[in-house]
This record gives C-alpha cells, sequence and structure tokens, in this order.
C-alpha cells in the first residue's frame, strides 16, 4: 500500500477514534477482515458474520500487530475507529485510496465472463505493465474496496472486477474504483429476483459509466445487441465476431480441450492468435483484452504474446485429462448464458459427453422455465445429462420433454450423487460439471478426477 494515516481514516470515515492522539499518524500497510491474515501494520476491520463476529477477534489482532481496528460498537482494543457501517466506512478509506493513484484503472463488469476477462487482461497487460489484478472473488462491496487498497506504488496499471446482484451496487462499486477504462462482457439473465429482466441488468450495470471520466473508454461487447446500441455517454469500442466490430475474431478453429486459434483484427493490425484455454468464449475474452490493450498502446507482438500466455483457473472452464476421464471443470457458477456457452463447447468435444449440471440460483420467477430450456439445448449437445438440485428438476423435465431419448437421471442431494457418479461415467467420458457456486459442486469435480 501507499503510506495511509490513521487520520486520514477518520477524516475518510467520519469515525470517532479512540486511542492516543500521537497514534493518528500510525500509517496502515495493509487491510484485513480475518483476524488470523492480520500483520503487522495492519488495518483490521469487524465484520459481524452468521458464524462469527469480528468484533470478538479485535484484540487477537492487536496483539497479531495490527495498529488499529475498525468496528461498528465499543470494544477494549485500542487505538480504534467506531463508525456506524464497518462496510461502508471501507469503501469510504478504498475511495479515499484511489486518490492517490493516476493510472489506468479497468473495470470489468458483466452478467458472465468477468474473471476469464480480467485473467485474460492480466496475461496480456503484464507483458509491458506492472499490473495489480483483483484476486479470487473480490468484486463485491466488501471485496473490490479491499481490492483497491491492495493496489500498490509499484503499480502501473490495475484491474479490478465489479460484480452486482441489485440496483444501486455498481454506483457505489464506481464511486471508489471510478475507472477509466470499462470492459462490459455480456448482459444476460442473472440475478434476475432483484433486476427483474435483461432491461434491468443492463441499467445496473451502466450505472458505472456515471463514475468515469468523459475520456474515458467503454470497451462493449459488439456481438451482444443490447450493448451494442447502447448510448454510455463516454467513447466507446466495441468488440466480437460481428462486422461492425473494429475488434474482431476471424477463422476461429476449436481444438477441442487443447485451446483455440483464430485470427485478431484490430483498426491498425491483424495477426494471429494461438490461446490453449477450452471454451467457446474465450475468442470474445480476448478481443476484449486487445482492445484495453490497444488503447494503452501496446503493440501486436506483446499483445499476441501475452494471448499466448492465457492459462485457466480452476472452477473456470478449466479442462482437465485424469487419464480416464477429461472433466471441463465450470463449477465456480452458473447462469442462463454461461450454461449455454458451457453446452455449446462441449458439443464441439468428442462423445461421450456428459453434462453434470445443477441448480442456477437467483433467477426469480422465470426460473423454472429457464432451467427447463436448458434442459431442451442439453439434449442436442450430449449424449447424457446428469441433474442435481431442487432446480436442476426443471432441466431434466426438459431433457425429457425433448423427446430425443437423451439418456437422463435426477439427483435431489449432491450426496445422492455423489454415491452413483462412478457407475454413471465411462473411461474415455468427457464430463461438464456446471452449477451456481453455493451448489458446491467441486466435490463433484474432485471425485470424478480420483475415479479409475
Amino acid at each position: 500500500m501507499k503510506p495511509l494515516t490513521l487520520r486520514e481514516i477518520v477524516d475518510a470515515t467520519g469515525g470517532t477514534f479512540v486511542g492516543d492522539a500521537q497514534s493518528l499518524e500510525y500509517t496502515v500497510q495493509s487491510v484485513a477482515r480475518d483476524n488470523r491474515e492480520v500483520t503487522v501494520g495492519a488495518l483490521f476491520v469487524c465484520f459481524a458474520g452468521e458464524r462469527a463476529d469480528g468484533h470478538d477477534f479485535a484484540d487477537d489482532a492487536i496483539a497479531r500487530g495490527a495498529v488499529c481496528v475498525l468496528c461498528e460498537r465499543e470494544i477494549d482494543a485500542t487505538p480504534h475507529i467506531r463508525v456506524d457501517s464497518t462496510a461502508a466506512a471501507l469503501a469510504q478509506i478504498a475511495a479515499r485510496y484511489r486518490d492517490k493513484f493516476d493510472i489506468p484503472i479497468i473495470g470489468v463488469v458483466g452478467s458472465v465472463g468477468k474473471t476469464t476477462v480480467k485473467n485474460m487482461l492480466e496475461s496480456v497487460l503484464s507483458q509491458r505493465f506492472c499490473a495489480f489484478v483483483t484476486q479470487g472473488n473480490l468484486n463485491n462491496e466488501i471485496g473490490l474496496p479491499l481490492s483497491i487498497l491492495q493496489i500498490g506504488a509499484e503499480h502501473e496499471i490495475a484491474v479490478v472486477e465489479m460484480g452486482i446482484s441489485d440496483f444501486g451496487e455498481m454506483s457505489r462499486l464506481g464511486a471508489v474504483a471510478r475507472p477509466t477504462i470499462c470492459v462490459m462482457t455480456r448482459i444476460a439473465e442473472a440475478h434476475l429476483e432483484n433486476l427483474r429482466d435483461l432491461d434491468g441488468v443492463l441499467l445496473a450495470k451502466s450505472e458505472v459509466f456515471a463514475h468515469m471520466p468523459p475520456d474515458g473508454l467503454a470497451v462493449l461487447n459488439g456481438d451482444d445487441a443490447k450493448l451494442a446500441a447502447f448510448d454510455q455517454r463516454i467513447p466507446r469500442v466495441l468488440y466480437g465476431t460481428s462486422p461492425q466490430c473494429p475488434y474482431r475474431a476471424e477463422n476461429i478453429t476449436a481444438h477441442g480441450t487443447d485451446g483455440v486459434t483464430f485470427d485478431v483484427v484490430t483498426p491498425t493490425a491483424r495477426f494471429s492468435a494461438s490461446i490453449p484455454a477450452y471454451g467457446a468464449h474465450i475468442p470474445s475474452a480476448a478481443l476484449a483484452a486487445v482492445a484495453v490493450a490497444d488503447a494503452l498502446g501496446m503493440d501486436a507482438d506483446e499483445i499476441q504474446r501475452g494471448l499466448t500466455m492465457y492459462a485457466t483457473v480452476a472452477g473456470r472452464a478449466n479442462a482437465v485429462r485424469t487419464g480416464y476421464l477429461t472433466v471441463i471443470d465450470d463449477c465456480y457458477n452458473a447462469n442462463p448464458a454461461s450454461m449455454r456457452n458451457a453446452l455449446k463447447s462441449l458439443q464441439k468435444l468428442d462423445p461421450r459427453r456428459v453434462a453434470i449440471l445443477g441448480d442456477m440460483l437467483e433467477l426469480g420467477g422465470d426460473s423454472n422455465e429457464l432451467h427447463r430450456e436448458i434442459g431442451l439445448l442439453a439434449t442436442e449437445c450430449c449424449d447424457v445429462v446428469i441433474c442435481c438440485g431442487r432446480c436442476a428438476e426443471f432441466i431434466f423435465k426438459g431433457v425429457i420433454a425433448s423427446n430425443r431419448g437423451t439418456e437422463v437421471y435426477h439427483f435431489p442431494f449432491r450426496d445422492a450423487l455423489l454415491a452413483r457418479l462412478p457407475s454413471l461415467l465411462r473411461r474415455g467420458d468427457t464430463v461438464l460439471v456446471k452449477a451456481s457456486h453455493s451448489m458446491r459442486f467441486g466435490e463433484i469435480v474432485s471425485a470424478a478426477m480420483e475415479l479409475r
């Protein structure tokens, strides 16, 4: 971190400081919300969770070397700063810290593909810049401020993922990050319980543009009809496979789980790209990174090298050959758009193709029909469909309704599926595993990888 004093934190939050006045000049070296992660010089932020209350660990945080505690109620540990809401205060601190930087900040927004684009940007931008990139899933109203507070004096550029589930959240995230470039990946059916429909999704995510400078840049997926037609009131470029996209992919050739090759076309260059990653979404994510890198002045050789060095991560369309199966680990999250992409990618692989599909959550009143539609699509893409979960029963019903005779199973609970898994899978199968994160399908991935 760049220097951030307790006095600056008190000023940013309007909190009540308790402690020796001289300690207001202490400098915070890091920010932690878990007392076990506290290091010397940390600010410990207390959050009251379902399982534990951080206030109960304030003394331990001080003992571990924290210089101060940010809290919502009276505690014995000193020094501490008391505020009405530690979540709101954390955002205020991060916004103050953001003022210390005059570097490009790239915000990554969208219903699907944010993490892939973020990681593609890291691979490409690091060919020239010392880049900070959001780690893990720190993209919400707690995670984003923590990410901003990790940007260091050594960083020349920052990439932050921004995720929401309701109106107003993106505005609050935008006020903290104030991106100079914003990549928007797709507008798709996600968090419909709150956002209602695709127009609501677009409205909520586009709140970010109000917090960008007039000369900022919107990098939008031109294959998404709503984004291609959207007036974001700042300069923009489009990427995709459509002819109207200045940054586009041509001659796309998928090589199964070994990756994809294609030609990259930009306003000033044309070059080939070879990316060792599986999935129909990979060219689109690569083009987003190409458009950003080009805007930042990187040359074609740097961009091409960065694309080649891209690597997938666990839970994100990560193809693993075990010697018995090929497992497509895509279990980190799911909504109808990402589920459709995953199934269409699976369709291009060799049979026997098995899809293990679980609940897609927060879809509101259309949930049953959206799950049923996935079941209908699955019959076109798979030889075997294994459904698990309460909502996934409607995937099962969609498969049955197709009358294609696709082999299909439904398990209400994960444990029942795990018990049957060895008998359902055969040597040589290609197995897609996908569901919303809270379904804990990582356990299914692990079980499939252990089969021999």
